[in-house]
């Protein structure tokens, strides 16, 4: 008898719980930071090399009825070796302000749970800066847009104030490289480390 009355109380204080965090409207703001790791597909001529870049900046996320809207604004690097026939290895280095804004939703209760979430990301370039051997000339020069519209989807895990994210970016538009006639789409994998500073 103890132990059913124990079982039904917590299944009530869950059900508490999942309710409130799924129900209530929520505002949550902090900072994250992590890794990310950018492809340029190769096209025949063409050979990349992916390198890690970073990311680091705020994130804000408005909540209610089991679903967030999740806007975010940081500062990353995508970086990349650009290899072409007879031609020295270019690193080019692009760094840039993303804003994504994604909507999602959460699973989970008492601080513990797992997100998923997508939307478009904006990205801005902020830096070109590519280190170029003398005689590759213009072969490998990447030309990164001032702008670059793409999609992120991904997934997370909450535990208390603390979140972890992995994420796929895939670029909409493409960008010129090589002679100007080539082009591509960015692909970017991250994995990063948030910090929820305070919540409403």
């Amino acid at each position: 008898m103890k132990k059913t009355i124990i079982l039904t109380l917590s299944i009530c204080l869950f059900t508490i719980g999942m309710a409130s965090a799924q129900v209530i409207p929520s505002f949550s703001f902090g900072v994250k930071g992590g890794l990310n790791y950018a492809s340029f597909p190769s096209n025949g001529v063409f050979n990349n090399n992916n390198r890690a870049g970073y990311l680091a900046g705020f994130w804000a996320r408005v909540g209610g009825l089991g679903f967030n809207f999740q806007p975010e604004l940081y500062l990353t690097s995508k970086n990349i070796n650009v290899n072409a026939p007879n031609e020295p290895e270019n690193k080019a280095k692009f760094t840039s302000i993303d804003v994504p804004l994604l909507l999602g939703g959460k699973i989970g209760a008492f601080g513990l749970g797992g997100r998923f979430y997508g939307g478009p990301v904006l990205s801005f370039a902020v830096d070109k800066n590519q280190s170029f051997a003398e005689s590759a000339g213009e072969a490998t020069h990447l030309n990164y847009k001032s702008a670059n519209y793409g999609f992120q989807i991904g997934a997370g895990v909450d535990i208390r104030s603390f979140s972890v994210d992995l994420r796929y970016e895939g670029g909409l538009n493409k960008i010129a490289y090589g002679d100007g006639n080539s082009h591509t789409r960015v692909n970017v994998f991250s994995l990063a480390l948030a910090y929820k500073l305070f919540s409403l």
